[in-house]
């Protein structure tokens, strides 16, 4: 998941828990990343056991633990000796025919299997694995996930301070994401949508703030990060019921969470786009879900497991 010029925001969210682990009391981690792609992952296993082959400046010859994220990244991850291995499952590598086959063969060798949400853990390939996960989330960083003025946010953005704006939190290429259904709404409201395709990571609390609502029109989520981060910074949210959304907006009024139906979605959004500065009690619920919170979850884990192990 290391991120390139076209893709710069990919890989963040493992990028924000490996920080709010490095910032708990008693834990070392280092964190190694590649491109996505066949090639690159048939040549990783050498790569890495040559950096990785012991942790720097322990004198030992296997790690703690060695966590994957993905199912097809726990096999380079094979390759470095640990106590424990840990994999936590994202979305893709259930549901995508080829990638959940990868996925399933690496289980049986795997100590401490993950998923970001209980949704996702319910659809793991086999009952073993659906009993033994954990449901182990990156979360939101909610230091950088804040309100800030919506005007500033948009003179930032070089947007029309006045001008009403709806944000698609994906890259509209993903087709899963359903844009077209966001974009369906934003004509049928007669406001401009914005994308986050191809935003800088710095730059994507910016576009969270500047808009009137964010839609969130997925057709399945590994997680739902995009709508904690619009919580986060108290701005309106409607979403699909995928993911963590149900659990999170639930206690924000403001908020929707349905099925996308065009003419229910106006209504909604309607109030959003009157009100020059829509704003919804949303940090509260999305500091449940904080990256530093979510970190914790994963210590305790790897604790339990490397005591179990002995």
């Amino acid at each position: 998941m290391a991120p390139d010029p076209a893709r710069p925001e990919r890989g963040r969210f493992v990028r924000d828990q490996v920080a709010a682990l490095a910032r708990l009391e008693g834990v070392e981690v280092t964190l190694h990343e590649f491109p996505p792609g066949a090639a690159s992952l048939a040549s990783e296993a050498a790569k890495v056991r040559r950096r990785l082959a012991s942790p720097p400046g322990t004198g030992t010859q296997r790690w703690d633990v060695v966590h994957a994220h993905f199912g097809l990244t726990a096999w380079p991850a094979l390759a470095v000796r640990a106590r424990c291995r840990a994999l936590t499952v994202h979305g893709t590598d259930v549901h995508h025919p080829r990638t959940r086959l990868a996925t399933a063969a690496v289980l049986p060798l795997i100590d401490l299997l993950a998923a970001a949400s209980p949704a996702l853990a319910a659809e793991l390939p086999t009952r073993r694995a659906r009993r033994r996960c954990q449901v182990l989330p990156c979360g939101v960083d909610v230091e950088r996930f804040h309100p800030m003025q919506r005007s500033q946010a948009r003179s930032a953005l070089g947007l029309e301070p006045e001008q009403p704006y709806l944000l698609f939190p994906a890259d509209p290429a993903r087709t899963g994401k359903r844009h077209d259904l966001a974009l369906a709404l934003s004509r049928s409201a007669g406001i401009p949508l914005l994308t986050l395709g191809g935003v800088p990571p710095e730059e994507v609390a910016l576009h969270v703030n500047a808009a009137n609502a964010v839609i969130i029109t997925s057709d399945s989520e590994g997680f739902g990060l995009a709508a904690l981060e619009a919580l986060a910074c108290d701005v309106p949210v409607l979403a699909t019921p995928v993911g963590i959304h149900a659990e999170a907006l639930a206690p924000v009024a403001g908020t929707l969470c349905e099925r996308f139906d065009l003419r229910r979605w106006r209504e909604a959004l309607a109030p959003h786009l009157i009100d020059p500065d829509p704003r919804v009690a949303g940090r509260a619920s999305a500091e449940r879900f904080s990256a530093a919170h979510m970190a914790a979850r994963v210590r305790d884990a790897w604790q339990l497991t490397l005591a179990r192990s002995g």
